[in-house]
Order: structure tokens, then sequence, then C-alpha cells
């Protein structure tokens, strides 16, 4: 028989892809589509699908958060792929829309799923390389199990984390994980000069590229090894797995932006400045297990500096743009961008107190910048932000900087997981296990914590130590109090103080009472 598919998030970028691949699988009977009403790219989309294919497609209109919708959607279905998010810039513009799609949403298709009784779809949920938070030279790499730091003020990053909480805590017997690394497509550099976007990407902070149409693929052959029968738990349900382009497609903001003014005929030097972007608070990292999602599905086609090139050759205006004068582009383009909402240099204008904390630490840090290439110091450039000589080629190379004390050994099986290893991680979060006993390798029976706030809370394990999930105010506020949170919790505070001060000591808000204005309080 064949599949009946649901998948959410079609129009996008990756929800496109994904689909012209898996209507074309001999083993697909349905596509059913969750697409607002007011959705005018499914039409575009519809006509770019040779027509054979049609009658397999299903609309379901309605939004992640209607009931009625969501019932509809989620039945009869054998697979479901939620690839709906509200991704920045859009979530930065509007933060209630990203909490309603990526948190309420996730919420009301988990409880549509957990209804059906018999014949229970299978979920796939599709979450982000954000929750990681920021990276630095000293720990460019992440791997499933590490810590969850979401990027102060970033509202994408703490919904997709509390999204994902809601689905690994749900009752749904087969449901997996898999945070997608940074996207490239074919609309990113358009999409990338109507906003200030581009200057949260930190000049050094490490990025890893999957193109839109590999990440499509990946879908395909989930869908046709589900087919097969070849997706079990020990393999791929109830886990989790970072979606990445692999080792060639690892590089840093400062290459990314390069890559980009190439195809002009430029250098990111010849249209920035050094003091127009963040020197932290993004959330980009290089993955060092993303190879494990590629070597069972072998979706990895693309080389993101071939991708980018042949991005400059599909346009006409591109080509045009290398005879323009360079200064004549960025003062047209880039500057006017500086003057964004959404820019680093519009938050410094108008002194927004709260995400110039965030993004430079304080003024003076963000006075010292300048706006002199020869004294900002670059990775790419064998330099770390201090200026202390670094070998580029081998942090690429060497994964020793991505060695995190987890406090248990994080490559044991889990069949081999014990109640010391829960108390462990437990206790170096600053709070401890409330149980007295625990099953060796019952990762997915709810037990009850207790974090550092003397909150208690029930949890599965393999949440807390694959996950990388542990309670605190961001999973209950639109808030991230990470200062006051690594000074008694040692598995956070290794990557956290690696780009803040130990003085830092202030808790991070949005204010839902007064238009979601980003606020901070000091202690």
């Amino acid at each position: 028989m064949k599949l009946t598919i649901s998948l959410s998030g079609s129009t996008g970028n990756m929800g496109r892809c994904a689909l012209y691949e898996a209507i074309k699988l001999d083993c697909v009977g349905k596509i059913k589509l969750l697409v607002s009403h007011k959705n005018k790219r499914i039409k575009k989309i519809l006509k770019n699908i040779d027509k054979q294919y049609l009658s397999k497609i299903q609309i379901v209109e309605g939004r992640m958060q209607d009931k009625d919708s969501m019932v509809e959607f989620v039945k009869d279905s054998n697979l479901i792929f939620n690839l709906a998010s509200v991704i920045p810039p859009h979530s930065d513009k509007y933060p209630e829309e990203a909490y309603k799609c990526n948190v309420l949403g996730v919420q009301n298709m988990v409880s549509r799923i957990e209804e059906i009784k018999e014949n229970q779809p299978k979920l796939v949920h599709i979450s982000t390389v954000a929750v990681y938070g920021n990276r630095t030279h000293h720990h460019p790499f992440a791997r499933i199990g590490d810590p969850l730091l979401f990027s102060p003020l970033d509202i994408y990053s703490l919904t997709k984390a509390r999204g994902e909480f809601i689905v690994l805590e749900s009752d749904i017997k087969y449901r997996t994980i898999i945070r997608q690394t940074a996207m490239v497509h074919k609309n990113l550099l358009m999409d990338n000069v109507s906003d200030g976007l581009m200057f949260h990407t930190a000049f050094n902070c490490p990025l890893e590229w999957v193109s839109s149409e590999d990440s499509g693929r990946l879908i395909a052959a989930i869908i046709q090894q589900e087919y097969e029968g070849k997706l079990n738990e020990e393999n791929f349900y109830n886990q989790m797995f970072n979606l990445g382009g692999g080792k060639n497609n690892q590089i840093t903001g400062y290459d990314t932006l390069n890559l980009g003014f190439k195809i002009i005929g430029g250098t990111t030097k010849d249209y920035f400045k050094p003091n127009y972007n963040a020197i932290r608070n993004f959330h980009g990292t290089w993955f060092s297990d993303s190879s494990k999602l590629d070597d069972m599905f072998h979706y990895i086609h693309d080389d993101y500096a071939e991708y980018f090139k042949a991005l400059g050759e599909s346009h006409f205006y591109f080509k045009l743009a290398r005879i323009i004068p360079k200064s004549i582009i960025a003062g047209l383009v880039i500057k006017p961008l500086l003057k964004d909402h959404n820019s680093p240099s519009r938050w410094v204008k108008d002194n927004n107190e709260a995400k110039i904390k965030a993004t430079f630490y304080d003024l003076d840090t963000y006075n010292k910048i300048g706006t002199d290439w020869n004294k900002f110091n670059l990775f790419v450039e064998n330099k770390d932000y201090f200026g202390n000589d670094i070998n580029f080629e081998e942090l690429k190379n060497s994964e020793e900087t991505t060695k995190i004390n987890y406090y248990y050994d994080i490559d044991k099986p889990l069949s081999e997981i014990n109640i010391d290893d829960l108390r462990n991680v437990a206790r170096a979060h600053g709070g401890d296990l409330l149980e007295e006993s625990f099953t060796t390798g019952d990762v997915y029976r709810k037990v009850k914590w207790i974090n550092q706030d003397n909150e208690e809370f029930y949890a599965r394990p393999f949440t807390v130590l694959k996950g990388g999930h542990w309670l605190n105010v961001s999973y209950k506020e639109i808030a991230w109090d990470f200062d006051r949170l690594a000074k008694k919790d040692k598995i956070i505070a290794q990557l956290w103080y690696l780009d803040h001060k130990k003085d830092e000591d202030v808790k991070y808000y949005l204010d839902v009472n007064d238009g979601y204005k980003a606020k901070l309080i000091k202690f």
C-alpha cells in the first residue's frame, strides 16, 4: 500500500524542495499540504509540478494552531513532516507569530497525533541549529547532546527549543527530531538585501551550509526507506540528528559573505566594515556528527561554493553588478540596510541597551571594533578575536575543540545509561534527580528532576542527556537568564563564558505587554 504523507511548511524553501522530490516517489500515494488560505506561493509551486503528479496533492487550508485544520491534516497519514516555522527575519519583526507557530502550533499538532490511538502517524519534526546558540573558535563544533544555549532576544531559537521539548515529551510512539543547519537556497541573496539580518552574522562564527535541494532529497529518502521498512527505533525513530552539509560545507560568517560578494566581483571588505556586524549572539556552528544522516540517506550532493557560483550565473543583474563601481553598490544596497530596525548599527544609534548588551557587551566594546579591516582579527586569516595566532585549517579538521564535559559518557549506548549518569548530569546543572531507582537503559520513561531554582519537573532522560534540554526560565517565559544560570550550571558555563564575561548579570526578555520590546533586568 502506498504511503500518505503530511507536509507542513511546503511553501518554504526546504518544504518546496521536499515536495518536489517526494511527489515523484512511486511509493507515495498522497501528500497532504497544510497551507494558509492567505499564502499565495502555493499556486506558483503547484505550477512547477508535472501534471501527472498533481492528483496526489491534497490541500488542507489552515494554520498550525488551528485545531480543525490539524485534525484533517494528520488523520489517515502514515508519516508527518513538520517543516512549518516562522524564521528570521520574520520572527524578529513578528515575535508573536513565531510563538504561535513554533510553540502553540507544534503543541496542537502533537495533541492531534496523540488522539489517534490506532495506526498513529509517525512524526519527523524539523528543528534548527539555532538552539545551540553562539559558538566561537574555542568550541566551533556541536553534536547531539550538547547543552542548548539559545541566543538572548532571539525568539526563533527559544521557540524552536520549546517546540522540540513538546515533541520529545509527547506520547507519540514514533517521533524523530532533526536539527537543520544554515540553508542556502535560490532566494538567499535577494532575501538578504531587504533586511538588517545579514549583519547578525558574526564574521568569525562557524557556519555549516546545506542546500534546500539536498534537504529535500533527505525528506524523500526518509519516505523511501520508511516504505521499504528500513527505519526503526534502533536507527531512526525516537532519535535526534543534526542535518548539515558535511566537512566541505563548513566555513565562517566572513567566508559566507565573501562568496556572495564574489558573485558581483568583490569581497566582504569591499562592501562591509568590521563594525557592521555582531561579534556574538548569533547561532552558528559546525556539526561533528552531520555525517550520521548522510551515511543513512546519502542526501548530500551540493557544494556551497559551487552553489553560490551557480546563483551568480542564474540572474543577469548579478552579472551587471560586476561592472558597477563597488562604492555605488555599497551606497545604494548595503548602507541603507544599516538603518533598518533589525540592524545592529540601528540598535547602537537608538541606544537599545538590551540588544547592544547581547550583541557587543557594551558601547565601548562596539566603538573599539572600528572600521579598519587591518585592525580586525579574522579566523580565516589565522587570528582569533583577540589577535592570538591560530591555525584555521587545523581547527576545521580537528574536533578536539568540541570536547565538553557532559558529566557522563555521552558515547555510551542508550541501553547502558544508568541512574548515576542521570544524577551526575542533574547535579552538574545545579539540580538533582528526584528518583530513588531507575532501570538502566529506560531512557524514555519520564522521571522527576529538580533544577537549580528548586523547580520540580518531569522529563525523559533522553530529553535531558541527548536532547540537551534542562528546565529554565526560557521554557516558561520569553526570557533568557543564562548569566545567572551559568554561575551554578557547570555544563552550560563551559560554553557561555567563552563569549560572555563573568561579571555579566542580566536577564534578557521580550516584554509581551509592550509590543515585544527587547529589555533587560540587571541583578
